[in-house]
């Protein structure tokens, strides 16, 4: 990953942060807009459930520049996202969702490089997670 995309990323979710709560319960709606059948998936509080994605988000993309360190947890997350029935199409549409949030977040701020650094990013991240998610299938 190139420190253009890295730079991007990071620099947009610094402006994202200030409006996680807000960000991370929009994501859920779009998400669940996407497809209402990942309702399912969910059985806790989703104000928890939003505070904790756009924590492991913000560790994601401060991790960005040491893949050594970021990999490994994306390996555990998978791994536990294949127990609670997180199939690999799923991932498509988190990324869809994802993208759509930080839209929504960035208004004009989200141009269309910022858009593929971050398709870039969520590309890398998904399949990370999903070769864990494939290996339990």
């Amino acid at each position: 990953m190139d420190q253009q995309t890295i730079t991007l990323v990071q620099d947009s979710w610094a402006k994202v942060i200030p409006i996680a709560p807000a960000a991370g319960a929009l994501f859920y709606a779009n998400l669940f807009e996407a497809d209402p059948s990942l309702k399912a998936l969910f059985k806790g509080d989703m104000t928890q459930q939003a505070s904790k994605l756009m924590q492991m988000i913000n560790a994601a993309v401060a991790k960005l520049d040491d893949l050594d360190s970021l990999v490994p947890v994306l390996q555990q997350l998978g791994q536990r996202h294949s127990t609670y029935g997180v199939q690999p199409a799923h991932y498509d549409t988190v990324g869809a969702a994802l993208l759509k949030t930080i839209e929504q977040g960035l208004g004009p701020a989200f141009t269309p490089a910022t858009k593929e650094a971050w398709a870039s990013v969520y590309g890398l991240i998904a399949s990370v997670m999903m070769a864990e998610t494939n290996a339990k299938a």
